[in-house]
């Protein structure tokens, strides 16, 4: 299905959710990064001997103050390897797993059609404008009247998800005269 069908109600996603759902996916990343790190020589610095203050000779470890210079698999690993995941989630899903979980999806906000490849990487880089300002633009969720972080307003996408239907409580009225207990305590 390209777009959400007009049938279905569907409501924008807000700043709570969309927070819960970004947590699911940072974990999911971690799980995807980190083993990776671990397989491929030279991704990651030597934590033994790195994060170590003292040298086992008792001197200070300068190598510990340093932060280690990003290099190429650096880059692939922490910066292009995740944007490209998810990208490829919102080209082909709609969504991220995060969001398939809390049953949202990333549409274009006039057509409601699937986001197209441009506006997808526009989104992503959107991701850094909306943190910059001390994470602004993403706290915009909650302001917008659309729920459209900066990044949704420069890609021009939504994040929309079904409508929960609540069924309203019905309680049967309890036959006094019968001395039908409720169940409650009248302490």
């Amino acid at each position: 299905m390209t777009r959400p069908d007009n049938g279905s109600a569907w409501v924008y996603a807000g700043f709570w959710i969309r927070v819960w759902a970004s947590v699911i996916d940072s974990v999911l990343l971690l799980f995807l990064i980190f083993p990776l790190l671990s397989l491929i020589p030279g991704a990651a610095r030597d934590s033994a001997t790195a994060s170590r203050l003292l040298s086992p000779s008792g001197r200070i470890n300068f190598d510990a103050l340093t932060p280690a210079p990003p290099g190429p698999l650096h880059i692939l690993l922490y910066w292009i390897l995740p944007a490209a995941v998810v990208m490829i989630f919102w080209l082909t899903r709609a969504a991220t797993p995060g969001k398939m979980a809390i049953g949202a999806r990333v549409v274009d906000a006039q057509s409601g059609e699937r986001l197209r490849p441009g506006q997808s990487l526009l989104r992503y880089l959107g991701y850094y404008v909306s943190t910059l300002p001390l994470g602004l633009g993403l706290i915009w969720v909650g302001i917008d009247s659309r729920k459209q972080g900066w990044h949704d307003k420069l890609a021009n996408t939504v994040v929309i998800r079904r409508r929960r239907t609540v069924e309203p409580v019905h309680f049967e009225a309890a036959d006094e005269s019968s001395g039908a207990h409720t169940g409650w305590n009248n302490e």
